[in-house]
């Protein structure tokens, strides 16, 4: 009885010294996959809270320095932008010279004689220019599409948004030019026997008188220095208003009324 008493207090003594060996494992091997110690875990957790404290704090105020920059910034622009309004000044455009007309025709004292109503004129025709004011010679020709007008320096130029031309016209008998400026009615193309490509010209409105007869109409402008007649009269002026006489020249005669107000200086 004593030596089995004894084994089995070996055996209990030795199962005891087992199970401590394990939990001593075992207490190893938990505190291995901590990476950090756990008696520094406190002072871990106050370095997160003061890390977030100061990340919060870095936020703000680069918010607050974000406002400031972009309150200078439009302070800045709304500076730059009233002092451009001040600097500039408004573009002002030339003023518009008073467009002169023709006067009322006494056609007791002009000539135009007429057939069925469309007025007869010659090959070669007398022909008031209400703007510069003079009387011009003019050549009549059917095979001209658009009339056109003797013009020199013509200058194409803005106004009120619109297309313009200045341009000179000469008074008759003399060196001398008349400025008018006119606004663009439109383009043309016009084909000359002389030259390879057509030539581009600048369309504007006159008003004119031939005989007692007065008529707003396109004209081309285009140097005429080089040839007899100052003035052109194509189709846009003959069509469905004169007939052309071609055995007679000056068929026509303007009124005194407008021979006595043309400008003559």
């Amino acid at each position: 009885m004593g030596l089995k008493q004894m084994r089995a207090g070996s055996s209990l003594s030795a199962g005891l010294l087992a199970g401590s060996i394990l939990l001593l494992l075992a207490g190893c091997s938990s505190d291995r996959y901590l990476m950090v110690p756990k008696q520094n875990l406190n002072s871990l957790n106050t370095s997160v809270q003061a890390q977030r404290a100061t990340l919060v704090t870095m936020e703000g105020n680069a918010t607050v320095r974000h406002e400031q920059l972009m309150g200078k910034q439009q302070e800045t622009t709304a500076t730059i932008l009233d002092a451009i309004r001040t600097q500039v000044e408004k573009p002002s455009c030339p003023s518009v010279k008073p467009q002169d007309i023709c006067p009322s025709a006494d056609a007791s004292r002009g000539l135009a004689d007429r057939l069925k109503g469309k007025l007869i004129v010659g090959e070669v025709e007398r022909i008031y220019l209400a703007d510069p004011g003079q009387v011009y010679t003019a050549r009549i020709d059917s095979g001209a599409e658009t009339s056109s007008i003797d013009a020199r320096n013509i200058t194409r130029f803005e106004r009120d948004g619109s297309n313009w031309v200045r341009f000179d016209v000469p008074v008759p008998g003399t060196d001398e030019l008349v400025t008018l400026e006119k606004e663009v009615s439109r383009r043309v193309k016009v084909a000359q026997a002389s030259a390879e490509n057509p030539e581009r010209r600048i369309v504007v409105e006159l008003q004119f008188a031939i005989g007692d007869y007065q008529q707003v109409a396109e004209f081309s402008l285009t140097d005429r220095d080089d040839l007899s007649y100052e003035v052109l009269i194509g189709r846009n002026v003959l069509r469905d208003v004169m007939l052309i006489d071609v055995g007679r020249e000056f068929a026509t005669k303007l009124p005194d009324s407008i021979l006595s107000n043309r400008n003559d200086s």
